[in-house]
């Protein structure tokens, strides 16, 4: 795919507003895929990158017409440079949604070193990376949207703690930065999904599905097309709106009830 920059600037060397730019990390698969397709759909110029799926990027990116540009989220620079990169192809940038993650899951003795600081890297210091170099360039207007996860706030199952860790973590992130970016009309959330279809983490044909069916009140996964995930991203604001206030928001949240089968008789 081409990577000439597109000249977005008037006469008076103003970007126009008509339409959004908007970069997604992690946006080959699941969630960050469907994200990138809704966001496209109503005529916003996407970025997205992608660590290793190169023939899921490039379907996505083929489908929607987004720019797919490889970094890995755990990599300070790379992820500075897809964050310039979007920039200067779309002469500027309106939203930043933080998809890209990792997860592990083991108990705490046998988690190793090389894992938490992998899942740290990814799901903590990439989310910190993108904001940092994202900031700089967003204004009035600007959205920054992390994906987060039920995770944060109750762990289903054992073995997930530094995931929950690392989720807890862009939660309490997003409320201070939402406090520290507001009085610049640049909003900050996070939304936290349950189980959903068709992503890597927890499939919804896995060993654990049926089970993690239980745990959820609604009783089933979400699904990435339809699901709340993408709705505090989409519509993309316009200019003189007011977009969804910052905070967390938790979608299809899990039930207080244990599955049957853990009950006790």
């Amino acid at each position: 795919m081409s990577t000439q920059v597109v000249p977005r600037t008037t006469q008076s060397g103003v970007r126009p507003r008509e339409r959004r730019t908007a970069l997604v990390t992690g946006g080959s698969r699941g969630i960050g895929a469907a994200i990138v397709r809704r966001l496209t759909d109503e005529d916003t110029q996407v970025a997205f990158t992608y660590t290793s799926a190169k023939e899921q990027a490039d379907t996505v990116a083929e489908a929607t017409g987004a720019l797919a540009i490889q970094a890995d989220n755990a990599d300070h620079e790379a992820v500075r440079a897809a964050v310039s990169r979007t920039t200067q192809h779309f002469c500027g940038l309106d939203i930043l949604v933080n998809n890209a993650a990792v997860t592990y899951a083991a108990p705490i003795e046998d988690f190793t070193l090389k894992e938490f600081d992998r899942i740290i890297a990814v799901n903590v210091r990439g989310v910190f990376s993108a904001i940092q170099a994202a900031a700089a360039h967003l204004g009035q207007g600007g959205r920054i949207i992390t994906g987060g996860s039920v995770s944060a706030d109750r762990a289903p199952q054992p073995g997930i703690s530094v995931y929950a860790l690392t989720k807890a973590a862009v939660a309490g992130f997003t409320r201070g930065l939402a406090r520290e970016l507001g009085p610049r009309g640049i909003t900050v959330n996070t939304v936290q999904p349950g189980p959903t279809t068709h992503t890597d983490m927890n499939p919804d044909s896995g060993p654990a599905a049926e089970w993690m069916r239980q745990l959820t009140t609604v009783g089933h996964y979400g699904k990435p097309a339809t699901s709340p995930v993408p709705s505090p991203i989409s519509p993309a604001p316009k200019p003189g709106s007011s977009p969804a206030a910052p905070g967390t928001s938790t979608a299809a949240p899990l039930s207080d009830r244990p599955p049957r089968a853990a009950q006790s008789t």
